[in-house]
């Protein structure tokens, strides 16, 4: 025989081939091309435009600063489905953590602040007005959105996804994976506009309770983050390790997701307290604004009936 004949060399491909390895110039320069995340990032940021546009050209203000705030949340929104975080959110599990607290927490908060439903209530026409007040009185929105029902669905939310078979689910299924995200906003949603909005949303408590809700959300992405770093055997072990990854590189991920749910828990908890604290000093200037003026118009109302009587017994 002559040569040799060629031969197939086996190539071994782990199940799962995730993007390629992550640099630092790549977290801010890959970003992930999805439609359904575009779609809900673009469209309510449009339609809040558009109503601000409708109010401004009947000569009503809105405060830059409301237009302002919903955009930061779209801005987050974006950020954390449609950046390097949603390339490697099935790939570092420190990159998902990142992820998770954009969309439970600072999006939600920042488009409480942009209060949407109070925009819509000025702009909608008559028909859709009273579909969005039948549901905001209905007694279902007024149940979820209340804090004794939506602070324990958010506390428990993340400790059922992380240490149940879900998340490990949700890194192979794509349905999944996306049905999580919208939880996680929905939830953020919920436990946060009867805290911070303004619009008049079912839920809303006095400040006071408002802050005692703030102080019992601090301490959970604290424990959260601890007991993620402290899980001796990785999170999604089988699927990470189907892409490639080893135990210690498993566990050095898991301890930086960890820490940084614990740090930025932190951080975007003390800015949420300060926030509320903020509100109901404001609240309090305008009821002591509102109470003097309404002393004021006592005290002339006393003093044009003294006058009254004077020039009667006059």
């Amino acid at each position: 025989m002559g040569g040799s004949a060629p031969y197939a060399e086996l190539v071994i491909l782990p199940l799962h081939v995730g993007p390629p390895p992550l640099t630092p110039s790549g977290i801010f320069t890959t970003w992930h091309e999805s439609l359904l995340p575009l779609l809900a990032v673009v469209v309510p940021s449009l339609a809040y435009l558009y109503g601000v546009g409708r109010l401004r050209g009947r000569g009503v203000h809105w405060p830059l600063g409301r237009t302002v705030a919903f955009l930061l949340g779209s801005a987050w929104l974006a950020i954390a489905t449609m950046s390097s975080l949603a390339v490697y959110d099935t790939t570092l599990f420190s990159m998902h953590a990142v992820q998770h607290m954009l969309l439970v927490f600072l999006a939600p908060i920042f488009y409480a602040m942009g209060a949407p439903t109070t925009l819509a209530l000025r702009t909608l026409p008559l028909a859709w007005r009273r579909r969005l007040l039948a549901l905001l009185h209905s007694r279902y929105l007024r149940v979820i959105s209340h804090p004794v029902f939506s602070w324990p669905v958010f506390i428990a939310t993340p400790f059922v996804l992380y240490l149940s078979p879900l998340y490990s689910l949700s890194l192979r299924n794509g349905l999944v994976h996306e049905l999580i995200h919208l939880h996680l906003v929905v939830i953020g949603c919920l436990l946060f506009w009867p805290l911070v909005s303004l619009d008049p949303v079912p839920g809303r408590m006095p400040h006071p309770f408002r802050l005692i809700i703030a102080l019992l959300i601090l301490p959970a992405h604290v424990i959260l983050g601890l007991t993620i770093m402290n899980e001796s055997s990785p999170i999604a072990e089988p699927y990470f390790r189907s892409i490639g990854r080893t135990t210690a590189q498993m566990l050095s991920d898991q301890n930086m997701a960890g820490g940084i749910m614990w740090g930025t828990g932190d951080v975007i908890g003390l800015i949420f307290l300060l926030a509320i604290g903020f509100q109901w000093m404001r609240a309090e200037e305008r009821r002591a604004v509102s109470e003097d003026r309404r002393l004021d118009r006592l005290d002339a109302a006393n003093a044009r009936a003294a006058d009254d009587a004077g020039r009667t017994l006059r």
